[in-house]
């Protein structure tokens, strides 16, 4: 498919979540949501381990010699961790979004608006968001897009039974800033090395695995506090190859 065409999917079911959400969310009840979030936190950690299998790319080893990539991998996360985690990237995204939410409850707007500020949040918050479309963006594929689509589906109807149509506007946020991270992931591809890719890819599948892992709630990893690592991957690399 064409480069873009996650977020595309991305809008599409947003728009088709909320329009369900408005007239028959009253029906889903809780066991089966939760049945739908294991299933999608299963398929994640698929998506993760094919992801991470670029790291097995022979041209890896040709070009930084064995055991380089791993080091280059695991030196990426620990450190992007560690800066993310003193930046407090994840706590500053939800305290911006809990500012937003209780602007928006306090000065007595619509649910319309609290509904566009809410999902617009939601959408756009977290790692999916930012490594999906750069992965897209750099030739790598949409499947991180469509498996985010598929999530923020069944939160779309979830939302737009409570809040309503206000949603279904969010998705011109996600336009926004999804096609931006895109135009920015095929910029980087045009001046990146083969070998820096793979390394960013495997690093974002890496990160992948810890959104699995959240989903099916065996840890709260802060993965939002790892995204340095998709920085720090292909500079690591430049230097050492």
């Amino acid at each position: 498919m064409f480069i873009g065409s996650g977020t595309v999917i991305n809008i599409v079911a947003v728009l088709i979540g909320s329009t369900l959400g408005v007239f028959i969310a009253h029906r889903l009840n809780e066991k089966i949501r939760d049945v739908v979030t294991d299933g999608l936190g299963l398929v994640t950690g698929m998506i993760a381990v094919l992801t991470c299998s670029s790291i097995t790319n022979p041209l890896l080893g040709e070009t930084l010699g064995a055991g380089w990539p791993v080091l280059i991998v695991l030196a990426s996360v620990v450190v992007g961790g560690m800066l993310g985690t003193a930046m407090q990237i994840e706590e500053r995204l939800e305290r911006a979004g809990d500012r937003l939410k209780n602007k928006f409850s306090n000065d007595g707007s619509s649910k319309f608006t609290e509904g566009f500020v809410a999902a617009s949040l939601l959408f756009c918050v977290g790692a999916m968001s930012v490594l999906g479309p750069i992965t897209d963006g750099l030739g790598g594929g949409n499947e991180i897009l469509v498996l985010k689509s598929t999530l923020d589906f069944f939160a779309s109807i979830a939302f737009a039974s409570v809040f309503g149509w206000g949603v279904a506007v969010s998705a011109v946020t996600i336009l926004v800033f999804q096609g931006s991270l895109t135009a920015l992931g095929y910029a980087l591809g045009n001046f990146m090395s083969e070998v820096q890719v793979l390394m960013l890819t495997a690093t974002g599948g890496l990160l992948i695995l810890g959104i699995a892992l959240r989903l099916l709630n065996v840890r709260q990893i802060p993965v939002g506090n790892m995204l340095p690592a998709l920085v720090i991957a292909p500079l690591l690399t430049m230097l050492i190859a």
